[in-house]
């Protein structure tokens, strides 16, 4: 049973628009999928409570604040998103049961350095280093500065990069009613879609 964890120390980096869509694909292809939230503002939670249940189902996978329990028998793929300044006992629980590490960045300095640190920690702990660690550029303007900066960050780290998705209210609009860019048509999200397909196929891995 896969265990996809999609961290970043820093908030507001997307890591629930990513969590969502990640489980979304995985219930695409047919898997039991469970989609946890240890952040407080638990928006994966709140995303699944808008999900339509036409939609392919996204079980919630309960996660208090004092335990990460491991999600029922029957579950094939998990997916966990997890608070901005994950550490301490939590994020070695976490890092524990991680199979893949996700870790999305803007195009920022701020969350630059934020991410050097945490993957300066995430290599030092003992519990994490089964997991394959890739990471993702979100909200990505290929045009400006910041951009160019991004690829030369990621670049120099000598980690998988997936891929830089693009800066669309098409997962605002989809965010709002529960659903990811695999419960749509794919016409209407093409160009989104050819963005996935690295994320896609590193998750099959």
């Amino acid at each position: 049973m896969p265990v996809v964890v999609v961290a970043n120390p820093k908030g507001g980096v997307g890591k629930s628009t990513l969590s969502s869509n990640i489980a979304g694909y995985f219930a695409a292809q047919g898997h039991t999928v469970m989609l946890g939230d240890a952040d407080r503002q638990q928006s994966s939670r709140l995303w699944l409570s808008l999900r339509a249940p036409a939609a392919r189902r996204i079980n919630t996978w309960d996660i208090s604040a004092d335990l990460i329990a491991k999600p029922p028998k029957g579950t094939t793929h998990v997916v966990l998103d997890t608070p901005a300044g994950l550490h301490g006992w939590r994020f070695n629980d976490v890092m524990k049961m991680a199979d893949k590490v996700i870790v999305p960045l803007l195009p920022s300095v701020f969350d630059i350095f934020a991410t050097r640190a945490f993957l300066d920690e995430l290599a030092a702990n003992k519990h994490a280093g089964k997991a394959q660690v890739a990471l993702v550029g979100m909200r990505v303007d290929a045009r400006t500065l910041a951009a160019e900066q991004l690829h030369s960050f990621l670049d120099s780290l000598g980690l998988p990069v997936l891929g830089y998705l693009r800066d669309t209210q098409n997962y605002v609009h989809l965010a709002a009613r529960g659903l990811t860019l695999f419960d749509v048509a794919a016409s209407r999200v093409e160009k989104d879609l050819e963005q996935w397909q690295p994320i896609c196929r590193w998750l099959d891995q």
